[in-house]
This record gives structure tokens, sequence and C-alpha cells, in this order.
């Protein structure tokens, strides 16, 4: 690969190395190492799901991210400058990784602007989904908040004011529409000068969560009830080991977490210097990501287990305190030290009476297991567990300025894999100011994402986040694996890394290239489809006239929907078939239309006097 940056064009550079590494930590590091890893580890068996987790980072994860800031280093050039540069036939790899980071960029912003309502209320005293607010006639509390529980209501009926299903759109609601302006508004500011002003920014947002995690660490290890939820995440099932979905969710997990194939981290090594060592690079980014993943579980689960403690221990004395009033005991007599004990006792000698009070069931174990992923762990059960803390709103306030530095992070670097290649496809002619072309990028974004600010706006989202971050993002990292080892070759990339670090790949770089990581992706992939096309897929709606009600009401998605999703699966890798037919087409053109090339020492370049002619002439 030759070095193909545009000539007469100075490219932008970091103005450090510490600024370039922060910043793919940041796109690297964000809301999926918080709330996705964490459920991921509770549902698997705890402290065994590290075991595909780790061979998932080492044979898939930690190569193809190697790969992708070799090639942008070397080339100086966003993904479809890289991929045009490899082959003409894969152009449609980089336009597909521009759709893919502009359309996961609609939804991820969105979660922004759902950060930016709950930390603009976390400034109350009260926090407002620590309490049920009154009814319309002021004579008692609001039905659907006693129901289901405050952060429940404060999530579905005050933030998204949600509607029963997907078909029901409901009305823009305005509170979302400012806060999605300011959250894009945010992005801009934070690209209006490109790198020099992101590599400002990273500063303090990729270092920022760290602190807030550690913060939280301490403060969580000091709860009543953190062991138990630590026990509970840690404690090994190796049983699960078995389960063929094990693997499959570890090795998509390290996949997305990494943003890979998204063009971000193409885009950024592009602005490296040609000599660096884009290998130590990779295995630094991929360990951090991955540790911190790891990190983020403690504060996590030591709270989540004080939540699921305190839940525990207010079951427990609702039941003493029914007991005591039924039985007219006096007060002390029933603890939570003797409840068993006097609850197997109470049903020997007064069954009838003691059924009749209708206790709750308080099982530890089972308040441990209400897992929640998404948002569902940071809006709702994150938040109950906040306000059962000691300075509610300062836990508040740093817990979703931490989520407000990941989602900011992580959207430089999706903003970045869609900037860059539209410079390198020259859409807008060269005065036109880059700010402008940012600006414009951010309003189209806006105006789009609007959809997700409806009352049927977390469903949307829950799509998008299913659909464009899965088989996308699968299908575009194994044509690049693949494009390097077979299409540009070992040999000529082996030559590119030693130009630029001084040494070349070892047997295990070239054994992860050319065989274990696309046939990983290849299996993941297959799996991935085999799975999702064995259901139709549904999804779950807040209906406050369900019968179950709190309970999700598990809807199927309308025909309609369900192209929708086909649509947003394969739609942003359609340029990749449709590049290489184009391509192969003009060249086929372009040889029938060429004039043939008289080659003087061939004697088919000279016209051959027949016997016949020279007769004729004579």
């Amino acid at each position: 690969m030759g070095d193909t940056e545009e000539p007469g064009v100075e490219r932008p550079k970091w103005d450090n190395k510490v600024q370039y590494l922060l910043t793919c930590i940041g796109f690297a590091v964000g809301l999926g190492n918080v709330w996705r890893f964490p459920y991921l580890c509770q549902i698997y068996g705890g402290g065994a799901f590290l075991i595909p987790y780790a061979t998932a980072l080492v044979f898939e994860g930690i190569p193809v991210l190697y790969l992708e800031m070799a090639v942008g280093q070397r080339l100086r050039m966003g993904s479809i400058g890289v991929w045009s540069s490899i082959s003409p036939l894969l152009g449609g790899v980089g336009i597909a990784s521009m759709l893919v980071s502009f359309l996961v960029s609609l939804f991820y912003n969105t979660i922004l602007a759902w950060v930016f309502w709950y930390l603009f209320h976390s400034f109350q005293n009260p926090l407002p989904w620590s309490q049920c607010p009154l009814d319309s006639n002021l004579t008692g509390y609001n039905v659907e908040c006693v129901k289901s529980t405050p952060s429940n209501y404060f999530w579905y009926r005050e933030t998204l004011n949600v509607t029963s299903d997907i078909e029901t759109s409901g009305p823009l609601n305005w509170w979302l529409v400012i806060c999605l302006a300011t959250a894009w508004g945010v992005v801009y500011i934070c690209f209006i000068k490109g790198i020099s002003s992101i590599g400002k920014a990273v500063y303090v947002t990729s270092t920022f969560p760290y602190l807030v995690l550690t913060t939280f660490m301490i403060r969580g290890l000091t709860l009543p009830g953190a062991t138990d939820g630590l026990l509970y995440l840690f404690t090994p099932d190796w049983e699960i080991l078995k389960d063929p979905r094990v693997w499959l969710d570890a090795a998509t997990q390290i996949f997305f977490s990494l943003s890979l194939g998204m063009g971000g981290l193409i885009a950024f090594s592009s602005y490296n210097a040609e000599k660096n060592n884009c290998e130590r690079d990779a295995v630094l980014v991929g360990v951090i990501n991955s540790a911190t993943s790891i990190y983020s579980c403690i504060p996590i689960f030591s709270i989540l287990g004080f939540k699921a403690n305190t839940a525990f221990n207010s079951c427990q004395m609702e039941n003493i305190l029914a007991l005591t009033n039924k039985f007219e005991f006096s007060d002390q007599n029933i603890t939570a030290d003797n409840y068993d004990h006097w609850v197997e006792y109470l049903n020997r000698t007064s069954a009838s009476e003691v059924a009749s009070l209708d206790l709750r069931p308080c099982d530890l174990q089972t308040f441990l297991d209400e897992g929640a992923s998404g948002t569902g762990l940071v809006f709702i059960v994150f938040t109950e567990a906040v306000v059962s803390m000691p300075g509610s709103q300062i836990w508040a306030i740093l817990f979703f300025v931490m989520l407000f530095s990941l989602a900011l992070s992580s959207m430089f670097g999706l903003i970045e894999g869609v900037l860059t290649p539209i410079h390198d496809l020259k859409l807008f002619p060269r005065w036109v100011p880059k700010g402008l072309i940012t600006a414009v990028l951010c309003l189209v974004s806006f105006l789009t994402a609007l959809i997700f600010t409806l009352g049927s706006g977390n469903y949307w989202v829950a799509i998008f986040d299913s659909c464009v971050g899965s088989v996308p993002l699968l299908v575009i990292a194994f044509f690049e694996v693949t494009a390097v080892a077979y299409g540009r070759g070992m040999k000529k990339f082996g030559e590119d890394i030693f130009f630029m670090t001084g040494k070349r790949p070892n047997i295990y770089w070239k054994a992860c290239w050319m065989v274990i990581s696309p046939l990983m992706l290849l299996v993941v992939l297959a799996a991935y489809v085999a799975i999702q096309a064995q259901t139709r897929p549904s999804y779950s709606s807040w209906n406050p006239a369900y019968d179950l009600f709190p309970l999700a009401e598990e809807k199927q998605y309308p025909d309609w929907v369900f192209s929708i999703i086909i649509l947003l699966g394969v739609l942003p890798v359609i340029p990749i078939p449709l590049v290489a037919l184009y391509s192969l087409t003009c060249s086929r053109i372009r040889k029938r239309s060429a004039p043939a090339d008289l080659n003087p020492y061939c004697n088919d370049g000279f016209e051959v006097e027949t016997r016949e002619q020279k007769d004729h002439r004579a």
C-alpha cells in the first residue's frame, strides 16, 4: 500500500499520542460496557462468562482492531478511501461503514438526550422518580404509578410518554425535542474545529467516567448487601458454558464493544504519523476496553446488591408488620433474625390465618435475579438504587454525567466515521468550510432522529439498536479481514506493517487474519442469523390497560414494521455488492472502448499483404 494521501492537502494530525489513544478508548468504551456486559455476566454464569469473552477478545476483537488501525494509519484516509485504494471492488465496504455509523449515531444521540433529561431532574430535591405524583383530582396518588413504581412511571410516562404499541405514534414530546437538539448542539460544538477540538474534549470525556466508576465502587462496597451482589455476579456456573448462546453473545459483545466495522477507528488512525506502533495501540485499546467492562461490574453490582438487600428487608418488614397485627404480638417479638422460624411455626399452628394474609414471598435470590440490560438498567433499576443511597442527588448527578461522557466520546467516533468518508468522496467543493458540512450533518441527523421523540420512539430505538449494530457490522468486518488477507495479500500487508512499526507481523497475527478471525466472524454471523430467523421478533410494550400490568406486554411486530426491521439489517450492506458490480461493469466497458495498441515487435501488429492482393496491385 502506498501513500495515497491527497497531494497538496495537508492532513490534520493529533497534537500528541495521548490524544489519539484517549479518543480511540473513548470511542470503544461506551454505554455497552456499563449496561450490557454486566447483564451478560449475570445471566451467563458470572465469572464463567469471562472464558468465552476472553477467547473472542484474543482471536476476534484485537486482530480486527489492529487491522483497522494499520490500514487507516498507512493509507491516511477514511473508510471509503482505504478500501477503494486496496481494490475498487471494495469501495462499498467503506460506504457500508459510513451508513452504519450514521444510523447508529441517530439512536445513540437520542440516549444522550434522555441522559440530559435525567441530569436536569437530578438537581431536584427530592428526586422526581423517588415518589409518585398526585392524580388529576389531587385526592390521591397517580394510579399508573401506584401499580408500578415511581422510577417506572417517571421513565415511561414523564420521560417517554410512551404509547401502548408501536403502531400508535403519539405526538412529538417537546421536552425530548429540546433535549435532542441540545445533544446534537453539543456534538457540533465538539466537532466545530475537527480533531483539534475533539482532542481537547477527550481529556475530559474519556477520563471522567473512570473517576466516577471508582467513586461509585468505593461507595458501593460500603453499602449493606454489596457482598451479596458481587458474590451473585462472580460465582461461576460452569455448566452454562455448554450453551452455544453464551459463546455467540460473547463474540458479538466484544465485537460491538470495540466499535469495529464503523469506520471511526480507521478515520482516527489516519491522522497518525506513518511511523507509529499501531500494534501496541491496538492491544492497549482492546485490553483497556475489556478491563473497563469488568471494572464497571464491581460498582454496578455492589449497588444492585444493595438494592436487592433493601427490597428484601422491606419485604420482610411488611410481612412482620402483617403478622404482628394479625396475631397481636408485641413489638420486636418477630424480628428479621427469627422471621423464618416464626413463619414456619405459624404455618404449622395457624395455616389458615397465615394464608389469609397473602404474605409476599421474600427471597434474596429472587431480588438478585431481577436483572436488567440497556435502558432498563440505567433509567429504572439504577435510579431506584440511587434513591435509597444517602445523598441521592449527588450520586444521581455523578451517574448521569458519567453516562453523558461515555455517550459523547462514542459519538466522536461515529460522526468521524461519517465526516471523513464524505471528505474522501468529495461530495462538497473544497471551498466549503468543514464546520458547515458538520452543521448540515448534525441538522439532518436531528431532523431524522425526531422519530425517537414520538410516543413510540422507545420502540424504534430498540429496533435500531438490535438491527443496525448487529448483522451489518459482522458482514463489514468479514469483508475487511478477507480483503486485506487475500485481496491485498499478507506479504504486502506485512511490508506495510514493517514500514510503520519496524517489525513484521508474527504467526499469531497472520493466523488470525487469514483463518481464525474470518472463520469466527462467519460462524457468528451464520449462528446469529439462524437464531433470529427461528422466531418472529417481538417487543415489550408498556400498557397500563394490560391485565398483568405492570408486567410488560409482549406483542408481535406488525408486518410493515417487520419489513423495516429486515430493511435496516440489509440496507447498510447493499452498497458492498452494488459497488463491486458497478466497478466490474465500468472496467469491462473501458476495456471494450479502449483502442487496440499496435505492438511493433509482433507480426500481428502489421497488416499482412496476401498473394492475391499483390497480384491485384500489380
